[in-house]
């Protein structure tokens, strides 16, 4: 079993560059803790995402690790010039040395794509025709397309990818059709639902995978949660309470100011809690609950978000500390789901 982190990059009571120093650190912790991949949301005019330009801050970040992975998860595809972003993935998994992760998506927040003059009916279909064409330009030499949107007529394609034939894909998993679509793409996944909701989506990708491509090794199914650790419940909870109300915040910001909410997150730290969206506490609580949601989901991949909210950095880098040292040896001992 391996751990990876999801970073929303969510906008903290300091100056932005300050924010960014900060984040750049803990990712260098993240990888000498031996975590697997670093994930990194995008989002747009709001503050749960202070990374619009997910490459600009990844790149950066290519130069103060050495090991774990790292990716956008996802690009939201429909804002892309094809033909920039073959190129920004190329350079991305070229100063990585070949540790680029490829998360893609449509975006969804619909209120992020209106900003762009773009409707949320019309981004699945873009999404698709970028991808395609991405996809496309990394594994040709020549990138020649015809289609609704966009057209390129034998553009040379003199950047590489690193990774051969192309980075990994990544995709975030909300259903079923989803499920289905990123096991015959051959796609590793991250869901956020809930441990009981994650078991028929990955039973899914499995049913799916097994009959597309029979016993060879499938990609990772991943689930992601808000994770504190301390060495009292009572100093666990202080920190995650009010962190979590204001990454909640930061969450909902766009979504208020139009008079809406996203139903699909917990609205404070209890429901959070009990929905299992947040593990918060001892080192052997966590642990404890972890593996009860490992076996519950079928998932074969644990994603962390350790870091949200106005959190500072010592106070997550003692959780960070507490989980390598006592939470996450054990985990990385567990085994896949026998359903794998």
């Amino acid at each position: 079993m391996e751990l990876g982190i999801f970073d929303h990059l969510d906008r903290r009571d300091v100056p932005l560059h300050e924010h960014y120093e900060s984040r750049l650190r803990l990712l260098e912790k993240y990888d000498a803790a031996g975590f697997a991949a670093y994930h990194l949301a995008e989002h747009h005019a709001t503050p749960l995402g202070t990374a619009p330009a997910p490459g600009i801050f990844l790149a950066a970040a290519t130069q103060r690790t050495r090991r774990i992975r790292l990716g956008p998860c996802v690009y939201c595809m429909p804002l892309y010039n094809p033909l920039r972003l073959i190129e920004e993935v190329c350079m991305l998994d070229q100063l990585s040395r070949g540790r680029f992760d490829f998360g893609v998506g449509r975006g969804i927040v619909p209120y992020e794509m209106a900003y762009f003059d773009l409707h949320h009916l019309e981004t699945e279909e873009i999404y698709l025709e970028t991808l395609e064409i991405v996809l496309q330009g990394l594994t040709s030499e020549v990138l020649d397309h015809r289609g609704r949107r966009y057209t390129f007529r034998r553009v040379p394609m003199v950047l590489r990818p690193f990774q051969q034939p192309h980075p990994p894909l990544w995709y975030g998993l909300g259903h079923l059709a989803g499920a289905a679509w990123a096991a015959t793409h051959k796609v590793h996944v991250i869901t956020n639902t809930t441990s009981e909701r994650a078991r028929p989506l990955f039973e899914r990708y499995r049913e799916v995978w097994q009959h597309t491509h029979g016993t060879a090794p499938m990609p990772k199914l991943g689930m992601s949660r808000q994770v504190i650790v301390a060495p009292t419940e009572a100093e666990a909870e202080a920190l995650a309470r009010p962190n979590y109300a204001v990454w909640y915040a930061n969450l909902t910001k766009l979504w208020s100011d139009f008079n809406s909410i996203p139903v699909n997150f917990a609205r404070d730290f209890d429901e959070a809690r009990q929905r299992g969206a947040a593990i918060v506490g001892t080192p052997g609580r966590v642990r404890e609950e972890i593996e009860r949601q490992v076996a519950e989901s079928g998932c074969s991949y644990f994603v962390c978000r350790m870091m949200f909210g106005d959190m500072g950095e010592a106070e997550a880098g003692a959780s960070i500390d507490l989980f390598a040292a006592e939470v996450m040896p054990s985990i990385v001992k567990l085994a896949p789901s026998s359903a794998a």
